[in-house]
């Protein structure tokens, strides 16, 4: 007789084979067509030039986490929303519910609104693109010679 944690075990590894068919059965059916587009680098929705091991701009990855930032927040207003402008609650305490639950999501609205001040006052949401700057590298292997490795595995 398997204990609680025998059904446990029993699961996982019923997960774990149901998890390799999957995949097994996922590889035999899929498409495997590679040509030179879908093999290049993509790297934040910009063309490399050159190597791809360049520095981007680090503004993309500053605005997607202010974005979530402000996204989460939203999150949280609506089930506050709900909770705390219960009438039900509001009446059984004459009232204070309702300026207690107000004045709490005026601090985190504030704190969030500093925020965006402060990232707004450093500059982080100015949107200037600077020219990336291919990094030299300075290489005893001559550059004609990986020109001629480059040309010899290109299809």
């Amino acid at each position: 007789m398997l204990t609680d944690f025998g059904y446990i075990l029993l699961f996982i590894i019923a997960a774990l084979i149901l998890l390799g068919v999957m995949l097994t059965i996922a590889k035999f059916l899929r498409p495997h067509n590679p040509n030179e587009e879908k093999l290049t680098t993509y790297e934040s929705g910009e063309e490399p030039l050159g190597n791809a091991n360049i520095q981007f701009n680090v503004r993309f990855y500053v605005v997607a986490l202010i974005f979530v930032l402000f996204e989460v927040e939203l999150l949280f207003l609506f089930p506050w929303s709900v909770v705390f402008g219960s009438e039900e609650l509001i009446a059984q305490t004459n009232g204070q519910w309702g300026w207690f639950a107000m004045a709490e999501m005026t601090v985190f609205i504030g704190i969030l609104i500093f925020g965006l001040a402060y990232a707004w006052a450093k500059g982080y949401l100015d949107w200037v693109l600077p020219k990336p700057q291919i990094p030299e590298v300075k290489s005893p292997v001559p550059a004609d010679l990986y020109a001629k490795v480059n040309e010899r595995y290109k299809k």
